[in-house]
């Protein structure tokens, strides 16, 4: 498109404009239209003075020309429209605004403000912002919504709040999709919802809809190829995290108040890291799975985000209304050993967080703990773990999903389908051995943590960004690596919570405390208590 020979109802760019800003401003749009990305990367300007550029709409804000250009580069086609109205103005000799409005073919009105800048006799965007048309629904979060979609059944303690579903529970009068389409085409509608479903509008809370899942739970990205990844609003141009994404999203993004997901290998505590939730995994069993799309039942677990501790103790009391039958005493117990297993900006933030609660608990300010101790995890010992992990899991995938898959590969995507090719070739004989070692494991796992409580990083990254379908290996090589920390809670079966923290950077990430089985109540409210004294410091 050629913004000269656009009809619209007013610009005045080239009369109030430089003739070389307005050859920019032009160059841009067919830039644009073309989606040739390095004459966008080069006209927008390189951080000149060390001032970041800012691209931001309502998915968040980029800083910097290297985030903007990431950002740009997994954008596949170029968006149509059509200029209507456009408004110039000289801020001073060497900068200008220009503000305009296009209509979108696919309907609706886009505004576009830019910030030029004259640099090294060249004019570049400093900043820019972006107001898109509302959508009626986020598919890239939600599979469905209603207003609500099924009402509290009475009032209680969680009235007024919102529940995103993720799309593996039952809901009565809907179906399961599991993250694909095929799936959900060929699901059977329920006749009724799942109990932690029931339990939440037995409390009062309503559900607003069903939200997105990698397909089948069988990824921590949050990445889908049929509905996209969900926004992460605090770290925009990164991926969500999974597989609990769409609820841990509609969570971030304030469209509900409580994430209800599931976790098998990380997926409430990876997504909750990635978006600066906080978040729980339940002890394996306390919360039933019943009517939830298993993907490996040895290790399948309810859990859910909230924004905030107390909502997330709240909605804990509603699921688990029987006592916790741990209790939590004595040491907190780190791992310096472990260190090695994430990213420098990762260690620097978690190793923050451990000094100050370890200041905290020497001062005496944390009743149920009187020390801070070394715990027997080591790398070896994790590659150990995940072994066993992966062989169990994988042989009740397979058990779990193979049938269908055999009959709709070609309907899911290509890491999913390879994931399941691998499960398929699982022997029984390795599986029943996996078992026996499981059963070990989970003992070794709960005799070194004992009542205590063990704090490690939630992830080994922050969240990667999202990059073009053919290079997804940095979201791969955090996948393995993340899988060897969240391993210790799966094995164990024991509950764990993500506490929100920042890199130096800002970008979230997490700390995880690990209690004993059956503690899950405590754990929380330790959480919350490690949290508030050592963020007062």
């Amino acid at each position: 498109m050629n913004p000269n020979e656009s009809q619209t109802s007013f610009d005045n760019a080239s009369d109030v404009l430089p003739q070389d800003l307005f050859a920019s401003i032009t160059r841009y749009e067919r830039a644009l239209m073309a989606n040739d990305k390095p004459m966008l990367s080069e006209l927008f300007a390189n951080d000149p003075d060390n001032i970041p550029a800012i691209r931001s709409d309502c998915n968040g804000t980029l800083a910097g020309h290297a985030a903007i250009t990431t950002f740009r580069a997994h954008r596949i086609s170029a968006p149509t429209r059509t200029l209507r109205q456009r408004i110039a103005r000289m801020l001073d000799h060497n900068s200008a605004c220009v503000v305009s409005q296009f209509a979108k073919a696919s309907g609706g009105n886009v505004i576009q403000t830019q910030v030029w800048q004259r640099i090294d006799g060249k004019w570049k965007i400093v900043t820019a912002h972006l107001t898109y048309p509302e959508p009626a629904i986020d598919k890239r979060i939600w599979r469905i919504v209603g207003t609500p979609l099924v009402a509290a059944t009475k009032p209680g303690p969680l009235s007024g709040m919102r529940v995103a579903v993720k799309d593996l529970y039952a809901v009565q009068g809907q179906r399961i999709g599991a993250g694909n389409p095929a799936f959900l085409r060929t699901s059977p509608t329920c006749e009724q919802s799942a109990p932690a479903v029931r339990m939440l509008l037995a409390a009062g809370a309503e559900v607003t809809g069903i939200a997105q899942t990698d397909e089948f739970a069988y990824s921590l990205a949050g990445t889908n190829v049929h509905y996209g990844t969900p926004p992460n609003p605090k770290a925009p141009g990164r991926i969500s995290g999974g597989s609990s994404s769409g609820p841990a999203s509609a969570v971030a993004c304030g469209q509900a108040d409580i994430g209800l997901g599931t976790d098998t290998a990380g997926s409430i505590r990876i997504p909750s890291s990635y978006q600066g939730l906080w978040g729980l995994r339940t002890t394996h069993g306390r919360i039933s799975c019943d009517l939830v799309h298993p993907l490996s039942q040895s290790f399948d677990t309810v859990g859910w985000m909230t924004r905030d501790a107390q909502t997330l103790a709240f909605v804990g009391k509603a699921l688990m209304p029987d006592k916790d039958t741990a209790n939590i005493s004595h040491t907190l117990l780190i791992s310096n050993k472990l260190n090695g297993c994430t990213a420098p900006d990762i260690r620097n933030a978690f190793e923050l967080f451990r000094d100050a609660v370890q200041t905290t608990i020497d001062c005496g300010h944390i009743n149920t703990l009187d020390g801070i101790g070394q715990a027997q995890f080591d790398p070896m010992m994790l590659d150990n773990l995940l072994s066993i992990f992966q062989v169990v899991r994988g042989f009740e995938a397979w058990s779990n999903n193979g049938s269908w898959v055999c009959e709709h590969r070609d309907d899911l995507a290509l890491e999913i389908a390879m994931r399941f090719d691998h499960d398929s070739h699982i022997p029984r004989s390795q599986y029943e051995h996996g078992l026996d070692r499981l059963k070990q494991a989970r003992s070794m796992v709960r005799n070194l943590i004992g009542n205590n409580v063990l704090l490690i990083p939630s992830a080994s990254s922050t969240a990667p960004t999202i990059m073009p379908d053919d290079d997804i290996s940095n979201i791969e090589d955090a996948r393995i690596h993340t899988l060897r920390l969240t391993s210790i809670a799966g094995i164990g079966g024991l509950p764990a919570v993500n506490i929100p923290l920042q890199t130096a950077d800002g970008l979230p990430c997490g700390a995880c405390l690990i209690g004993p089985a059956g503690s899950d109540k405590q754990l929380i409210e330790l959480a919350k208590e490690l949290y508030s004294k050592a963020t007062q410091q």
